[in-house]
């Protein structure tokens, strides 16, 4: 045992009995970048494949700055510089994800007795930089971004997005035994979460939908079944409305990156997101008279406050019904 000063020493000496006798079995070559990698490879069963990934993406970040700290020797001091390094390049919520990695990763250290506390508990991830806040397309926007997507793999997702609000979590777990197209309505039991279910139980409802949603939909599953008589016994069915070419669930990362095909052909650029559409669907209702519990049930809010603080984008200076208005509005 090696240290500064004879103080230093027996310190260490004391903090490795008292470890010793609540049975904890430290080593001296286990880093935090063998913590955060067990705990990746351990402790994330039952997760969805979209938070395994934020979670690694997460992690890198991690490793870069503690990585190399041994388990045993990390400070609450080391994880509050770590945070605060990369608080001028992480947004606030990816900041906080990059915390509870850490914490997360120590705990699971924790349940194998390889360490004694969880420094990273005692500190609190700062405010990161400021993120892009979401916009709304405005009514001639959303018409040509809906002229751009006829045609496409991802129109019936485009238009049931923009034009019922359904959250893009939602729409990749849809199935079709939860579309009445001959009652025009769909039925949002689920998400594609970890545990399977939607957002908040509110969030559990039926919608009439548009007359341009149902034909989007009739349409769509024409394609599909086409899609899946190619695919022959490469098929995989899984009942879902949206499904890549051999059936299987959509990845959120393709879904991103055919939605900016879509906005770019449509001339608005490639810095849009499929979950604008459903902001876009707030701010259009609430541009045409539509009251505010109105919309948050047509969306899943359990309250107003958060579809007036966060999806409802004005296009209009006064507040001026779901299915109705859209029928109006892109007959």
């Amino acid at each position: 045992m090696t240290g500064r000063t004879k103080t230093a020493v027996k310190n260490k000496l004391k903090d490795l009995r008292g470890e010793l006798d609540a049975g904890i079995q430290s080593s001296p070559t286990y880093t935090m970048a063998l913590c955060v990698e067990d705990w990746l490879s351990q402790g994330l069963a039952g997760r969805s494949a979209d938070t395994v990934a934020n979670y690694r993406y997460a992690a890198e970040h991690a490793v870069a700055k503690l990585g190399a700290v041994k388990l045993r020797e990390l400070t609450a001091r080391h994880v509050q510089a770590a945070l605060a390094e990369l608080s001028g390049s992480l947004s606030t919520r990816s900041l906080r994800l990059v915390h509870q990695v850490i914490e997360r990763a120590i705990r699971h250290a924790q349940a194998a007795d390889l360490v004694g506390r969880n420094v990273a508990s005692l500190v609190s991830a700062p405010e990161g930089r400021g993120g892009r806040p979401s916009r709304s397309l405005t009514l001639d926007q959303a018409g040509v971004l809906l002229d751009a997507a006829e045609g496409s793999a991802l129109n019936a997702y485009v238009v049931l997005s923009l034009l019922a609000g359904l959250r893009t979590e939602e729409l990749r777990s849809l199935l079709w035994t939860d579309v009445d197209l001959d009652a025009g309505t769909v039925a949002v039991y689920r998400s594609v979460r970890a545990s399977g279910d939607t957002k908040t139980p509110r969030s559990r409802r039926v919608l009439k939908l548009p007359v341009k949603a149902v034909e989007a939909l009739r349409e769509h599953r024409s394609q599909q079944a086409a899609a899946r008589l190619k695919a022959g016994p490469l098929w995989q069915d899984h009942g879902l409305v949206f499904a890549s070419a051999v059936g299987t669930p959509l990845d959120a990362h393709n879904v991103r990156r055919s939605f900016r095909a879509i906005t770019k052909a449509a001339g608005l650029g490639q810095e849009w997101t499929p979950r604008e559409l459903r902001h876009t669907f707030v701010s259009l209702l609430s541009a045409n008279d539509v009251n505010l519990e109105d919309i948050a049930r047509l969306v899943g809010h359990s309250g107003t406050s958060v579809t007036e603080r966060v999806y409802r984008h004005e296009i209009r200076p006064s507040l001026t019904q779901g299915a109705e208005i859209m029928d109006h509005l892109f007959q």
